[in-house]
Formats: structure tokens, sequence, C-alpha cells
């Protein structure tokens, strides 16, 4: 703590009064013993203040002005009140009247913190007192003491008193001096590159003075860094509640944001167990399903387990032989099988569309089930593929982009292109006359072309029903058989199916088949036994996909005048999935096992896989699985061996039976 130095100033002014004394020598001789005796208690005093800052550690310059008058008063009344205790009967001493006997006892220092000046010298280390020139130091008396406790009682009351003042001027005054700052003068309002505001002489003489750290954060410091801030009235606002509530909101959202986050993930975890449970339900409902069948197949004799009848009556099953990308970008639709250059014809979108745009079919070699080669045909997607039972290669095809054509596989180029003037969903040959082939339009009408007529159609076969697209066209040969001796033409649409009877030449007879109307997806026919496959898509009756195997028959006519009537009627039915969304082309054919049985293959696009049935116990044998739903499914021989190959539109998959 700095000391402080105290200057006691005491004046003596007689006035020059204009009337005469008339008192004798004795009474002046008292005048000046009290006045002598006022000097000595006013040097105890000033003794006495000295030593008790030393001792307390007081500092005037700290307080306000009004603080140290307070004080000073306070001093001088306690001198007074003592006096009149020590002299109840005091000698009046003339003055006049502008002045007193005794002067204001002011104590001085200097107002800035910075300027240093000499301090007032103490006789010995445990005390305080204050030397005067030309005096000696005394041991404080019992006067001296009750005026330095009443001038320590009011350098404690100060502060508190002006406790408010303070911090209302906190803003305001520099922390050096303690003294307001200015707009202008030398006691303007600077900072340092810290941020704490002080009067610039202050600071400045701090700096000069040998400070190199801000006098409040201890920062180092310089006279270059003092910048002059241009301010009427400065004032610190106090926010700190309002940053602690702006924190609080911070990390009241971020939480907020963390369980956000979190509720999406529950949902999306319990959406992908919502489609877990649909799923293992559809597959429970399967398996009761199943289990009927078996438990039906059983009541008729058939009680082997599944393994059993497959060792039995199957003799074998598939296996998988390979997968071959077909389009990298999907858009693969149907499949085909060319015997006389043994391989596979899959449609796709043409793989280099900016230099070759369109749709084609790409050959997978059936030796080592590679692919060969693309061969772009239409311009738009492409619905039908059909060989002719001849050893030509000529492909028939039909597609979107309104024409069908005939494409030699030998050579890999079109040779013959018709013009349908609507949209082709299917084709197929004529077994019983290889220069005719047919076209289903959207419409639901039929067209029949003769090859060697490059013009146009000889015929047209109009729709019977409803206006609705011919989604699938079979032909059935003619044979000398009692059941069903005739040839022709079925053609599957959305609402039925219909039979067209080929009576001779150009003629054909329409019969309409006893089918569910509007459910129809596919029909797919099997030449040797008559059978036909018909798919129906789920319903409100019906809510599962369902293969019906029909047989094909012809009701005897006790009168021969009148034509025979053909018809179907249901086998055995093969329950799949229960979404039909795709029109999958299915398959029938004979088992390769022999003994005069069928097998029956079905897209299910609930599993992603292709069933296999039997056809003569409507058992479930097996199931392939595959990536995509499969959309067509085509069985070929290859060198005594049986395959069965599934098409989805992006791969083949290629079983081989053993």
């Amino acid at each position: 703590m700095e000391e402080m130095e105290v200057d006691l100033h005491i004046e003596i002014s007689e006035s020059d009064s204009s009337t005469e004394v008339d008192e004798d020598e004795e009474e002046e001789d008292d005048v000046a013993m009290q006045t002598a005796s006022a000097f000595d208690r006013l040097r105890r005093l000033a003794s006495q203040v000295g030593r008790r800052r030393q001792t307390t550690g007081l500092r005037f310059h700290s307080f306000p002005v009004e603080g140290r008058l307070q004080i000073l008063q306070r001093s001088l009344q306690a001198l007074e009140e003592h006096d009149r205790v020590d002299n109840p009967n005091p000698q009046p001493v003339r003055t006049t009247p502008s002045s007193s006997h005794t002067a204001a006892v002011i104590p001085t220092m200097s107002e800035e913190s910075t300027t240093t000046e000499p301090s007032v010298p103490a006789e010995s280390e445990g005390t305080g007192a204050v030397a005067q020139p030309g005096t000696q130091m005394e041991h404080p008396t019992p006067e001296t003491e009750v005026v330095s406790e009443a001038v320590e009682d009011t350098a404690a009351a100060a502060p508190i008193a002006t406790q408010e003042e303070a911090d209302d001027g906190e803003g305001e005054t520099c922390s050096i001096c303690f003294e307001p700052w200015t707009t202008a003068g030398d006691h303007r309002l600077a900072a340092l590159r810290c941020g704490h505001l002080f009067g610039h002489i202050c600071i400045k003489r701090w700096l000069i003075s040998g400070g190199k750290k801000c006098p409040q954060c201890n920062k180092p410091a310089k006279r270059d860094h003092i910048v002059l801030l241009y301010a009427r009235k400065l004032q610190a606002l106090d926010n700190s509640e309002v940053e602690q509530l702006k924190r609080s909101l911070e990390k009241e959202q971020g939480l907020r944001r963390k369980y956000e986050l979190e509720a999406a993930q529950c949902r999306l975890q319990v959406q992908i167990m919502t489609d877990e449970s649909i799923k293992l339900r559809r597959e429970a409902e399967e398996f009761r399903k199943w289990k009927v069948q078996v438990a039906s197949s059983s009541s008729q004799g058939a009680g082997l387990s599944l393994t059993q009848r497959q060792d039995s009556s199957n003799g074998g099953h598939y296996v998988f032989s390979k997968a071959v990308l077909i389009s990298q970008a999907g858009g693969s639709r149907v499949l085909s099988y060319c015997e006389p250059l043994g391989c596979l014809l899959a449609s796709q979108p043409s793989p280099h569309a900016t230099l070759v745009p369109g749709f084609g079919v790409k050959k997978i070699s059936t030796v080592n089930l590679r692919a060969s080669q693309y061969v772009p045909i239409h311009t738009k997607h492409i619905r039908g593929l059909a060989f002719s039972r001849q050893q030509d290669s000529l492909m028939l095809s039909a597609a979107l982009d309104n024409t069908i054509k005939l494409t030699s596989l030998m050579t890999n180029t079109v040779v013959q292109a018709y013009n349908t003037g609507r949209p082709v969903w299917s084709c197929c040959w004529c077994h019983d006359n290889n220069n005719y082939i047919y076209a289903g339009l959207s419409n639901g009408s039929v067209l029949v072309y003769d090859t060697r007529d490059t013009s146009t159609f000889v015929q047209e076969l109009p729709s019977l029903r409803s206006s609705c697209p011919v989604v699938s066209l079979s032909y059935i040969p003619r044979a000398a058989s009692s059941s069903f001796p005739c040839g022709g033409l079925i053609a599957g649409t959305l609402e039925g199916g219909c039979f067209w009877e080929h009576v001779e030449g150009t003629t054909y007879t329409p019969h309409i088949l006893p089918l569910e109307s509007g459910n129809c997806t596919d029909i797919q026919v099997e030449p040797d036994s008559r059978h036909c496959l018909v798919t129906y898509r789920p319903g409100r009756a019906n809510p599962s996909l369902r293969s019906v195997l029909m047989e094909l028959s012809r009701s005897p006519q006790s009168d021969c005048s009148q034509p025979p009537v053909c018809s179907c009627s249901p086998v055995q039915t093969f329950i799949a999935g229960s979404s039909g969304k795709l029109l999958t082309k299915n398959a029938v054919f004979k088992s390769p096992a022999g003994k005069g049985s069928s097998l029956v293959c079905t897209g299910d696009e609930g599993t992603n896989s292709t069933m296999v049935w039997d056809a003569g116990t409507g058992a479930l044998l097996q199931k392939l699985p595959a990536d995509l739903p499969v959309l067509d499914i085509c069985h070929f021989e290859v060198n005594q061996s049986s395959y069965l190959a599934s098409l989805t539109e992006k791969m083949l998959k290629v079983y081989k039976w053993e």
C-alpha cells in the first residue's frame, strides 16, 4: 500500500480590527498560551493521522471528494469537542469577521497515481507519526486517539455510503485515478488492445513509468497500443444473464435436434420392422396354404413328404448353374430360346444409347452360358419373342413401336418389318403353316400376316369383348386326339381368353373360354398334353396370385350339322404370393423326370423367386431365388440335359435339372 502524505497547512489570520482591545497584558498572555496549545493538539492529530494511515493502509485518494471532506469535517468536529471538554470556559479571541483564529485543516495529496512525491519520514518502524520541520515527535495522547478513531470510523463509513455512487459511476471513471474520464483533453477516454478503458494521461504515464502490462488484466501493453475512443458517454450494459440464456437456448436446441434425429431413426427402424413383419406374415400364410395342399395330397393317398415326392415321382431337382448380367440399367422384359443356334435371346435396351438408340436382344450361348452380342431391332420396348419349328433361325419380335419384325440371327439383321398401326403386345407363329404369323394389338384384335406378302396383313381377328391389349398369344397345332383334335390360336387379354379355331386357310372360328373376367394376366400352352396355364392377379375374392392349369376339351355333338364347342376346365390350382402388379410370363412343360408328368413354373413377386410345382399333385417342389421379380421363364434342353432360365429386368439365372 502506498503511503499517504499529509500536509497540515495551519493559518492564523489575525484580523485588522478597527477597534482597540482594552485588555491588559495578562489576558494577552492567556490567548497566546491557548493558541500554542491548539497548535500542539493539531500537531499531535497530524502525527496520529499519519500513524493510523500506515497501520490500517487507508488511502484518502481512493475516496471521492465528498468522502474526503466528510473525513476532515468529522476530524475537526472531534477536535472542537475535545477542546470544549478540556476548556469549559475558553477565553474569547477577537478576530476579524472574515477570518478565525484557526484555519481549516486540509490534507492534500497527488490526484494522479503515477506521480511520486516524498513521503513523510517515520521516526520508528512501529509508528507512523508524521514529523514536521522544527518539531519533535510526541507519543499519542488520549486526545489524539479520540480524533484518530473518529477519522478511522469516518473512513470506514465513507465507502459504504458511496458504494451505490461508485457502482453507478463504474463505467464512467478511470480505474487508475478513479476520476471520470472526459471526451477531450488529457484525460480523454482511451483503451488498450485487451479492451480495458482508462484516462489517456493516466495510462500513458503508467506505461512511461515502467509498467509494461495492463493494470487490470496484466496482458502485455505498449504506448503504441493506446487507442483513443470517441464516446460522449460510455456505460457497460450487464448482459451476462442474456448471454447465459442464449447459451441455454443453444443447448436446448442442440438437444432438440439430437432427439429429433433419434426419433427419425426410431421411426425408420419401426418401418423396417413393420415391413419385416408383413413379409413374415406373408410367408406364414404361404406356409399354411402349402400345409393345406400337403394335407389334401395326403388324403388322396400321397402322404409322402416333399423330399420323398421329389425322389419318387420327379427323380431330381433344379440346381443353380450360372447368373448372367443382361442390362446394368434394367429394362429386360421377355426371354426365348433358339434351338437351331443353341442360344437364349433376352430383350434389353441398347447398351450404347447415344450411338445406337432403341431396343434389341442379347444372345447368351447355352454352351458356356456367356453373353455374346447385342442385336438392335426396335425403337421401343419389346413385348414378345417367338421362333418357328423350322430350323431357319428366324426370330419374330413384337414391340410398342407399332411394328413386328423378322430378324435373321445368322446375320443379325432385320429381314422383314410390318407396320401394325398400333402397339403390339404379343406375337407367335402358326405351327400348322409356318408362312403365317400373328400379332396381338393393344386394342384387343389379332392381325394375321403372311410372310410371303410384305405389304399388309391378310386378316384381322377382332376383339370379342373389351378393347384390352392381347398380352399373350399361343398356337396349338392340330392333332388326331379324340378329346381335342382342333388347332388354333389362344389369345389372352386382361378380360379373359378366346380360342380362335383354325378351320382352313384364313377361316377362324372363335370360342370364348370360361375364364374369370378382369384378372387374367397370362395364358401359356403345353401343346402335347393340350393343357393351358392361366394366371390371375390378386383380387377381392382371391387375395393371392393364382395359376390355374386347365385342360382344353371339345364337347361332342349328336347333330353333325351343329359346330363343336371348344372349352376348358380347371385341373389344378397353384397359389403364389399376394402381389401381382407385373405381367409375368409363366411356363408349363413336361417334367424332365419323365413318367408323363408336367411341371408348372410361376414367378412370385413377394419373395422374388421362381416357384416350381408338380402339375399332377399341385405340390410345391422348389423355390428358386432371384434378385428382382421374375418377368419371364423359359425351359430348354441342350445335349439331353434339361435347363430352366428365369429373367429379371437385369439378370438371367440358369438352373440345371439333376
